[in-house]
């Protein structure tokens, strides 16, 4: 006979009470995509605010003017999501493709990469504007 340790905790799982909080389903807008997108035009508030922990790696910010061009963030990045950019010896950092590391922070000499708060970052072309740090 052969026995599956792993019927037991399933069966115990059918029992327990869920670990996340449901989602209120009547809140639910028609269009999540549509909901988002006047979210980030400031229209409308997602309420009740979600608090963002201290410590949390959210969208990197790049400030181009203290970059040096040392390419150190290229050869950190685990996902490739940053493409140097020769002719202006600036770097090109894909959101849609960053696992949100921090490495390529931890290792700028200049500082001139940081991890945001942003975290609302779904988007359904992972080439639009708002998914390219430059």
């Amino acid at each position: 006979m052969v026995r599956l340790p792993m019927v037991p905790e399933l069966l115990m799982q059918l029992f327990k009470k869920p670990a996340t909080n449901a989602f209120p389903a009547r809140y639910l807008p028609p269009s999540v995509t549509t909901f988002l997108h006047t979210v980030a035009q400031g229209e409308v508030a997602i309420n009740p605010p979600v608090p963002v922990p201290p410590g949390f790696r959210g969208k990197i910010a790049y400030d181009r003017e203290s970059c040096i061009g040392c390419q150190l963030c290229l050869k950190v990045c685990p996902a490739h999501a940053i493409e140097f950019l020769p002719t202006t010896k600036r770097v090109r950092i894909y959101v849609a493709q960053c696992v949100f590391c921090s490495q390529c922070n931890d290792i700028c000499p200049k500082d001139c990469l940081k991890m945001t708060p942003e975290f609302l970052l779904a988007c359904e072309d992972r080439f639009a504007e708002s998914q390219i740090v430059e």
